[in-house]
């Protein structure tokens, strides 16, 4: 079956996930803190940041979840905010973070335009970020869709929100490829009955994304090539 629409993650798939992600945890870590470096720690564990290295485990329940998830395993850390203030702060925090493009941005997606490909972006993110960092980016005009898990349609791994993608643009999931780089994102894509590309410029290794995905590419700069075989 061809594929008329590509659905892409943000974190991870867009956006290279350690090089945008591991600075920002830093950063949010420190404020939140206040100073307290046993509370910073405790923190950084629940979500399972290793501040030695610098970097997410592969683990944490950031890579895939929602503010609001992260959000609830940090509040009993975070005396000084309720839980929903902590989550709004997560939102307009990371709507700042610094940006690594897995890939030149405009170039790659004018490529898919050009090819009459309809694109959008599903990600548990916050609206706002995604909206945020698409804008900064230059490239939020080339999405016929964006939504984030608050947006009303749902999260993932449900295939809800991949299915709001199609009903608003009128390509059915059978046309559409859903493209990710963990396995709430592919697991989301076969329960929406869509094409599952898994990409490596997240946490999550060959091995990991190869039982539920279609195809596995190093980044999405390899879908033009993959489209056209």
């Amino acid at each position: 079956m061809p594929v008329d629409a590509l659905l892409f993650d943000k974190d991870g798939t867009l956006f290279e996930f350690g090089e945008t992600w591991n600075s920002w945890a830093q950063e949010m870590l420190k404020e939140l803190s206040q100073g307290d470096e046993a509370r910073a720690e405790a923190m950084a564990q629940v979500i399972s940041f290793d501040r030695s290295k610098g970097e997410f485990n592969p683990d944490s329940l950031v890579i895939a979840g929602t503010n609001g998830e992260v959000a609830a395993v940090l509040a009993p850390l975070v005396p000084q905010m309720q839980e929903a203030e902590l989550e709004r702060f997560l939102a307009r925090s990371a709507a700042t973070a610094a940006l690594s493009e897995a890939v030149p941005l405009a170039e790659f997606l004018d490529g898919l335009l050009a090819r009459g490909k309809v694109l959008g972006v599903m990600t548990n993110d916050a609206e706002i970020s995604a909206i945020s960092q698409l804008e900064r980016s230059g490239v939020l005009d080339r999405f016929a869709f964006v939504a984030g898990f608050d947006s009303g349609h749902g999260e993932k791994p449900a295939a809800d929100p991949l299915l709001a993608f199609c009903t608003a643009t009128g390509v059915s999931p059978a046309r559409t490829a859903m493209v990710g780089d963990s396995l709430h994102d592919l697991e989301a894509g076969a329960a929406a009955g869509m094409t599952r590309i898994g990409v490596l410029t997240g946490m999550a290794l060959h091995e990991d994304l190869a039982p539920h995905a279609d195809v596995v590419l190093p980044n999405i700069g390899h879908i033009p090539g993959w489209l056209d075989r």
